[in-house]
């Protein structure tokens, strides 16, 4: 069969279909090739905004908020308006950085590779007991996403750039006096008003909420109500406090550090000094031999018995230190020149003098006014300090070699946890379930959440790069169990809703009662009836400051919007308060009162005017871009 089949392979139809066989093959592959899906969020000028790049800067945002508002951000999230106009300001930033950087290239503003360099090497992130650490900045920059240190000079070099275009523009701007007295003018003005508030809760009374209603909301609005989602980790941890439990300190270990750190366990000696200057002009012969003459003449009064410091105060041309008898405190060599240090350290008994010492200043006569000699902790006296310091960097050192194969263990076995742990003796632990805030430590730290929830546990099930927490806790993490937002069933939400529903009608009843209010006392009618109807009356308040601490912000607020008052006119409007209430304004009268200065107030107007003016920069790069955008995509495990 097999040869008949092989025969029959051979003839023209068969050629022909099999060369059409191939033929589509081959169109098929080349347009897999050269058809590729254009995934950007936005192109600016020609040049594209990935939905990558997009999705980085969603998340990070993201986190900080969560970081920054925790559960009022996870309020906010479940707002569907409220976290399109997030997506969308996300985007706007981008877009604004795009812009900022086409400029800069426009203007030829470069950072070069040495400043990147040096940069580089003083960031505190990179260094160890204060100096730079290659390893210690390689790990960093890793576990940050930039796997060659290239990419992170590229990015450093970006951000460098663009502070060097925005630091040349705010750098200029200034404010002037008038607009420094206009500002304090208007923070010290103060003003009399009163307020009625409406309580929207009075309205409540009376109003129903049917199923269908309930129903319309819950489809409307699921968002709000969705169980977030939530993730538990396999983890293996290293802590420098668990290692050095296990740390072994010999006597021959402290006596070791002891010796090779002896300096830090001795007091040098102490040398406390006085001298007696006598100046000359240095290149004037004639000077300097007077000099020299005086100071000899010093000496000799000394011989005989003369008190130094009473000599000092009389003939010395150091005002400062005559003052004081001559007294120059305890010397610390390097200060003065290398003569005067060494005639002054060769004195070796408390009151002997020197004899002339010459230096740039002149001539001088030292005098040893106290001696305090070396003293050197013994080892005994140290002992128990040294066994912490040593069993500390003991602990420290193996903590550091430990992360090493963690880091190299974990990446060469991704698919398991077992292997590192085992390499490093630690046991895999699992965590509790885990939300994007709220957590406990040290599940509460950014770093570990962003892992925890990164494409690469959820999506690809393997082991996180290394974590470092702190100085002194690393993890490693892989996924245990995930979680799915989901959004909870009506049952479960319905008298949420009901209240919900019944709050938005009161209130909708409120504003149409205060609207009513509103317009009858514009036409100057008295409300006050009314007001007593609806459980209200007028509060007078006289030189409410704008930020007036005992009134709720919404009404100090809209009564510094409110117009001056005028004669035959009201000038009044109502306001929603934070608590749900409403509240009728008036301003009756506008105080203008002197005030001091506030010296900070010219600082914060220039920062607010340098402000503008890069907001202003960039509104004017969008002048003449061209600019499109798509729908915002964001993965759901956002």
């Amino acid at each position: 069969m097999l040869e008949r089949i092989r025969e029959s392979s051979q003839g023209l139809t068969a050629k022909i279909i099999i060369g059409l066989i191939i033929l589509t093959f081959a169109v098929a592959g080349i347009g897999s090739y050269t058809n590729s899906v254009d995934t950007s969020v936005a192109t600016v000028n020609g040049e594209k905004i990935s939905q990558q790049e997009f999705n980085k800067a969603y998340q990070n945002q993201r986190n900080r908020m969560a970081q920054q508002f925790g559960k009022m951000f996870d309020t906010l999230s479940n707002d569907s308006n409220y976290m399109a106009n997030f997506r969308q300001g996300v985007l706007d930033s981008l877009i604004n950085e795009k812009l900022v950087d086409q400029s800069t290239q426009d203007l030829a503003i470069r950072v070069s590779d040495e400043r990147i360099k040096a940069t580089i090497r003083k960031m505190p992130e990179f260094q160890l007991d204060g100096t730079f650490d290659n390893n210690r900045y390689l790990a960093i920059i890793n576990q940050a996403g930039f796997f060659q240190s290239s990419n992170f000079r590229d990015y450093l070099r970006v951000e460098m750039t663009r502070n060097q275009l925005s630091q040349a523009l705010v750098a200029t701007e200034f404010n002037l006096p008038y607009q420094e007295k206009l500002q304090q003018t208007l923070q010290n003005q103060t003003r009399n008003i009163r307020f009625a508030t409406l309580s929207a809760k009075q309205f409540e009374a009376g109003i129903d909420v049917s199923d269908e209603e309930i129903k319309s909301y819950y489809q409307a609005n699921q968002a709000r109500f969705e169980n977030e989602e939530k993730v538990k980790v396999s983890f293996i941890r290293l802590n420098v406090e668990d290692i050095a439990k296990t740390i072994e300190v010999s006597d021959e270990d402290i006596t070791s550090y002891y010796q090779d750190n002896i300096a830090s366990f001795t007091q040098a000696e102490k040398r406390r000094i006085a001298h007696i200057l006598i100046e000359f002009s240095e290149g004037d012969m004639n000077s300097e031999a007077e000099a020299k003459s005086q100071a000899e003449a010093v000496l000799a009064r000394l011989a005989q018995g003369e008190d130094f410091a009473t000599l000092a105060k009389e003939l010395s041309s150091d005002t400062f230190s005559s003052e004081n008898g001559g007294d120059l405190e305890y010397l610390e060599p390097g200060l003065m020149e290398e003569a005067f240090d060494d005639a002054a350290l060769a004195l070796a008994i408390v009151g002997d003098t020197t004899e002339l010492v010459k230096t740039s200043f002149g001539y001088h006569v030292i005098k040893l006014t106290e001696l305090k000699a070396q003293v050197v902790q013994s080892l005994a006296d140290v002992k128990t300090e040294l066994h912490t310091k040593v069993s500390s960097e003991k602990a420290q050192n193996k903590f550091y070699e430990q992360t090493q194969e963690m880091a190299r263990v974990s990446f060469e076995f991704p698919d398991s946890l077992d292997d590192a742990a085992n390499e490093i003796n630690v046991q895999v632990e699992t965590s509790s379930w885990l939300s994007r805030s709220g957590n406990t430590a040290p599940f509460d730290n950014a770093k570990v959440i962003d892992a925890a929830f990164s494409d690469l546990i959820l999506q690809d099930n393997m082991n996180s790069d290394i974590i470092e927490v702190s100085d002194d806790i690393a993890l490693v993490l892989r996924l245990n169990t995930y979680l799915e937002a989901n959004v909870k069933p009506i049952a479960e939400v319905e008298a949420q809703i009901k209240t919900i529903l019944v709050t938005q009608k009161a209130t909708k009843k409120a504003q149409q009662t205060v609207d009513e209010l509103l317009v009858q006392f514009k036409a100057g009618n008295d409300i006050t009836e009314q007001l007593t109807k609806n459980y209200a009356s007028f509060t007078v308040k006289e030189n409410v400051a704008r930020y007036s601490a005992d009134l709720d912000q919404s009404i100090a607020r809209e009564a510094f919007t409110l117009p001056h008052p005028v004669e035959g006119e009201v000038s009044v409007s109502s306001v929603a308060l934070s608590n749900g209430d409403l509240a009728l304004v008036e301003v009756q009268a506008v105080n203008v009162r002197e005030g001091k200065v506030n010296p900070q107030l010219a600082q914060q107007q220039t920062s607010q005017l340098a402000q503008s003016a890069y907001k202003s920069y960039v509104d004017s790069l969008k002048v003449g871009a061209k600019i499109t955008s798509k729908t915002l995509v964001v993965p759901t495990s956002y």
